[in-house]
């Protein structure tokens, strides 16, 4: 149970449907990614949609470039277990032929789709085919009158960027929608949302474009969206990562775990290891990290290497192990000693009770 210290307290946002999936209001905190694939080669989007959605992706992006990328979408969305997102830019007739292949929402800027006629008949597709929209402002791409207007991207043009195009959806009476102001800059950011957020009740998708590489990318993400979720700030979240789909998944899951807005899979809470270390604690937890990524069901695990803060971190764990002298380890259950170890190869021993835990099986020691 989280302690009232620990409470974030929720921008109150309207709800919109992105396929069968809520965004807004109370509704759980949704993770998405993007396929890097080419949209064209149908069998390598399906795996890699599928492997994502192994990892727990909530929503899937998928670019629509061209005529044969919107044609192939429709065998793509007739696959996949989650909603796909059209990733639309500049060319109406994209986004009317995603809608009607089966996308399930569209990112998009309805200023640079053309005229007035030409954003009508996008919506009216969207609305045909119950498909939402994002309005998808980014730092690198804003309309250049507002570059004109403010000589450089700053939080003030991304937000300006968001309400015109906002004001275009609401005067075609299209309400389903959900926003994002990006910006590779963290600060510029976390500034546009914060501005966003008093001006509307729609909810937003938080991300920091274009973060860099796994390490760099996770850091600056980590940064960014954790300080606005923390805020209370965010329905949806994208790691933008230079690397597989299902690695932005893993990171986007890790950050809402760690601020309690979600619990999926393992959770390993463990010490970063000293001379007082009775087993090779950084070992452990790589094998383990790498051979239980597939549990689904939350389960904290901690792994300290001395009895210095084994048994406290022990105590609020579902699985705990504690390094003692002479190979001689303590096991935790539920926060309880349960039972002695001494010689046994850790990582295979560990793996094995946590999926048994993971299954509700009884762990006998």
């Amino acid at each position: 149970m989280l302690r009232p210290y620990q409470k974030i307290y929720r921008r109150k946002t309207r709800v919109i449907n992105v396929g069968d999936v809520l965004v807004g209001g109370n509704n759980p905190i949704s993770v998405q990614t993007m396929t890097n694939t080419l949209t064209t080669d149908i069998i390598a989007t399906r795996k890699q949609i599928d492997k994502a959605i192994s990892f727990g992706a909530d929503l899937i992006r998928v670019s629509v470039p061209d005529k044969e990328s919107t044609a192939a979408l429709k065998e793509i969305t007739k696959h996949s277990k989650i909603p796909i997102i059209a990733d639309i830019h500049f060319h109406y007739k994209r986004a009317i032929e995603a809608a009607n292949n089966g996308a399930s929402c569209l990112r998009i800027n309805p200023g640079n789709i053309g005229s007035s006629e030409r954003v009508k008949d996008v919506i009216k597709a969207a609305k045909d085919n119950n498909c939402s929209m994002r309005i998808g402002v980014n730092a690198g791409s804003l309309e250049r009158k507002i570059l004109e207007k403010y000589s450089e991207p700053n939080p003030e043009a991304l937000v300006e960027s968001a309400k015109e195009n906002i004001k275009i959806l609401e005067d075609n009476d299209f309400f389903n929608f959900k926003i994002s102001v990006k910006s590779s800059d963290i600060f510029m950011a976390i500034k546009a949302y914060e501005l966003l957020a008093k001006q509307c009740d729609y909810p937003l998708h938080l991300g920091i474009t274009e973060a860099g590489g796994k390490r760099t990318g996770s850091i600056k993400s980590s940064i960014g969206i954790g300080n606005l979720l923390l805020k209370g700030i965010g329905d949806t979240i994208r790691v933008s990562l230079s690397d597989e789909p299902e690695e932005e998944v893993k990171v986007g899951f890790e950050i809402l775990k760690s601020l309690g807005l979600r619990n999926r899979g393992l959770k390993i809470v463990s010490c970063p290891s000293c001379a007082r270390q009775q087993f090779q604690v950084i070992d452990l937890v790589k094998k383990l990290e790498k051979s239980l990524d597939d549990i689904e069901n939350p389960l904290t695990v901690s792994i300290i290497g001395c009895v210095v803060n084994g048994p406290g971190e022990a105590n609020m764990t579902n699985i705990g192990i504690t390094g003692g002298g002479n190979n001689t380890h303590m096991i935790y259950v539920d926060g309880k000693k349960d039972h002695i170890v001494k010689d046994k190869d850790l990582s295979v021993y560990l793996e094995n009770l946590i999926r048994k835990k993971a299954n509700n099986i009884s762990i006998k020691g």
